[in-house]
């Protein structure tokens, strides 16, 4: 114990090495930000950091071809705590300390110029440039974050469970429903690492879910193909849970009749009026009705999303 303090007494015994744990302690900063704000040059600042980097009293990171150093205060044993508060508050109140309190505020705003700068510059390409990095839906993925995560989920007509994959792991349950077997097998491989799916073969107008049993429920791309959406709604309506929403994605109104024979649509496409009395004779409400933009790569017909609500309070 005794070594090791006169160890750090020989370390701290340097001023320019105080200086530079004070202005550490405030700040992460990199070697020439560092000369920057103590006017030192990089030499005398590097041979400083390798000492105190050496006695354990500063920490790095990397970030990119960036490594950023503070003070390792919390690493240290109390009694080097001890000794740094005695040694602030002698160093603190000099006129060096003084100054180069003052100069971080400015290195640290060059650093955010020019990260503004960047986006100055590459404002008109962004979006493209984050497409190219992360994926045209990587700003989607994470809304589902917003769920409450208490919450069960019917996904309505799941498919292949692409839809029922991105919920779960934001949410206590999913229900994936679907009446295709075939769909269903394909859902289930695609599934098997979400131990909070539970997947159901049955029809949309007789739901394999217990009245009030869901938080929310969704029908993607699903209600085209339904003869009798009436019935299917109200099946929706009579699982959710007072106050519950329910989520319909599907196509506008077209006239590509080769969908009937091809891809078994029963409808083509759904309006705003029609979708908004459908809803209301299946009991929801609060019916918000949104033309989604069109994707010009896609070559299917524009989309909307509708949402809408049970009754807070079930009828008597």
């Amino acid at each position: 114990m005794e070594a090791a303090i006169f160890d750090d007494l020989t370390t701290l015994a340097d001023a320019t090495r105080s200086r530079m744990l004070l202005v550490l302690e405030r700040n992460e900063l990199t070697v020439s930000e560092l000369c920057a704000v103590l006017q030192l040059p990089q030499s005398t600042v590097s041979r400083h950091l390798k000492t105190l980097s050496d006695a354990g009293w500063v920490a790095s990171r990397r970030e990119g071809t960036s490594r950023f150093y503070s003070l390792a205060l919390d690493e240290r044993a109390p009694a080097a705590q001890s000794l740094w508060a005695l040694l602030r508050e002698q160093v603190a109140g000099t006129p060096a300390a003084d100054q180069d309190a003052r100069r971080p505020k400015g290195v640290v705003g060059r650093r955010q110029a020019k990260s503004q700068e960047f986006f100055e510059s590459a404002a008109n390409q962004w979006g493209r440039l984050r497409q190219e990095l992360f994926g045209h839906a990587s700003h989607l993925l994470a809304l589902p974050a917003l769920l409450d995560e208490r919450w069960v989920i019917g996904d309505l007509g799941c498919g292949t469970g692409e839809l029922t994959a991105t919920l779960a792991p934001f949410v206590a349950r999913v229900i994936a429903v679907d009446r295709s077997t075939d769909m269903l097998q394909a859902a289930r491989r695609r599934l098997r690492e979400h131990p909070n799916v539970d997947v159901r073969r049955g029809e949309l107008e007789a739901l394999p879910v217990a009245d009030n049993e869901l938080d929310a429920a969704t029908l993607m791309l699903v209600l085209h193909h339904v003869p009798d959406p009436t019935a299917a709604l109200a099946e929706a309506a009579r699982a959710l849970k007072p106050g519950g929403r329910l989520v319909i994605v599907d196509m506008l109104p077209h006239d590509r009749e080769e969908y009937r024979h091809q891809m078994g649509h029963v409808w083509l496409g759904l309006g705003d009026e029609q979708l908004r009395r459908l809803l209301t004779a299946a009991g929801l409400h609060q019916t918000r009705f949104v033309p989604m933009p069109a994707d010009p790569d896609a070559k299917g017909p524009a989309l909307f999303v509708c949402t809408a609500s049970s009754p807070s309070v079930p009828g008597p």
